[in-house]
């Protein structure tokens, strides 16, 4: 593929435009509209706490099923994603990149002194857009953070599905597009199962709405973590029995780690007296956690994070780095998170923080690191 060829695909057109217009629309329209559970936010420091709908699986659903039907019936093609995957990638960062603007330029015209709306503004205008300056603002009643990583993750099954159609219609579909498949959808899937989860996440509660997140969630998830599926459609890996159990069994423990510890910490949270592992938890200082996974690794979420990033680059087998784009960047991101966590941490917790160090000392993998 020449440079010539990617830049004219990745001009926007009126077309992707339409595409991403529909999808946000529907998005907020379905959101606001069907049941879901309504679950409240942290405390905030003025005492206030949101509240969210959590209808993301319903919602993603519906939509895949009226997909479903409007191809059945020649309104759309389930390949008009995968057709025009780089013209949709260049519309949504250009979008990404102007309503951060709006949201920096609003932000700071704010008058609010409630904890979601307050601007916090540093004075460097390039640091104030790409961290934001509110932490919760809201459009029409949307809280634009929990909209955002829902249309990210939606957005990633769509783009994977379209891929999965290209593949067929192309004829090139093998076992390692399906074990890609299938892995990224109970992935995601569970994410929506599990959606009340993401609103006692860092990303909900302490930061705030900038480029930084905004990007994140519609361009980055989205469009990287989807390369697998394209590199297959071109390339074609046979295999092995053996590989492919190999492969279930990273996921399943990532998944494990994961959706285990996530839950922990929620549950936690919510009743920080409720039983871990069938014990009574233990928790230093009144607040932090010690149990569970919590008392094997101080952040062993994120090591079920990466071993699910892993077995989703695996099927492809080791030919090429390119599919392991996504895990390698997990792996830089999260230790780079994992130590503003822990700057922060010591800050608001200071001896109570230090207390658990001593009794946890592993950061993510336990006797590595």
């Amino acid at each position: 593929m020449d440079l010539g060829f990617v830049f004219y695909a990745l001009i926007p057109s009126w077309n992707s435009v339409a595409l991403l217009a529909g999808f946000f629309t529907y998005l907020a329209i379905v959101g606001s509209i069907l049941p879901g559970k309504v679950i409240p936010g942290v405390v905030l420091p003025d005492g206030t706490r949101l509240h969210y709908r959590c209808n993301g699986l319903l919602s993603l659903l519906l939509l895949v099923a009226l997909l479903g039907i409007g191809a059945k019936m020649d309104y759309i093609s389930l390949t008009v994603i995968s057709e025009r995957g780089l013209e949709l990638l260049s519309t949504t960062f250009i979008f990404s990149f102007f309503v951060t603007l709006v949201l920096c330029f609003t932000g700071c015209k704010s008058q609010s002194k409630g904890s979601s709306l307050r601007p916090h503004i540093s004075g460097n205008l390039i640091h104030d857009w790409w961290f934001g300056i509110q932490l919760n603002p809201h459009f029409m009643n949307i809280d634009l953070k929990f909209f955002f990583v829902r249309a990210g993750m939606m957005g990633w099954l769509l783009i994977n599905l379209s891929v999965l159609a290209k593949s067929i219609q192309d004829g090139t579909l093998s076992k390692s597009m399906i074990l890609y498949q299938l892995f990224c959808a109970l992935y995601i899937l569970d994410y929506f199962v599990h959606e009340e989860y993401m609103t006692s996440t860092w990303d909900i509660i302490a930061e705030r709405l900038g480029f930084m997140l905004v990007f994140g969630d519609l361009v980055w998830i989205p469009f990287t973590f989807s390369i697998q599926g394209w590199w297959l459609l071109s390339n074609k890996v046979e295999l092995t029995t053996a590989s492919i159990i190999a492969n279930c069994f990273v996921f399943l423990i990532g998944y494990l780690v994961f959706r285990g510890a996530n839950k922990q910490k929620h549950v936690f949270k919510k009743n920080p007296k409720a039983p871990i592992w069938g014990e009574p938890p233990k928790v230093i200082g009144g607040k932090l956690l010690a149990s569970g996974y919590w008392g094997i690794a101080r952040h062993c979420n994120y090591l079920g994070d990466l071993l699910l990033a892993l077995s989703f680059s695996l099927p492809c087998g080791i030919s090429s780095p390119v599919p392991y784009f996504y895990p390698i960047y997990l792996l830089i991101l999260l230790i780079w998170r994992e130590r503003r966590d822990e700057a922060r941490c010591a800050e608001k917790y200071k001896e109570i923080w230090a207390e658990y160090r001593k009794l946890v000392p592993w950061r993510i993998l336990p006797y590595v690191y």
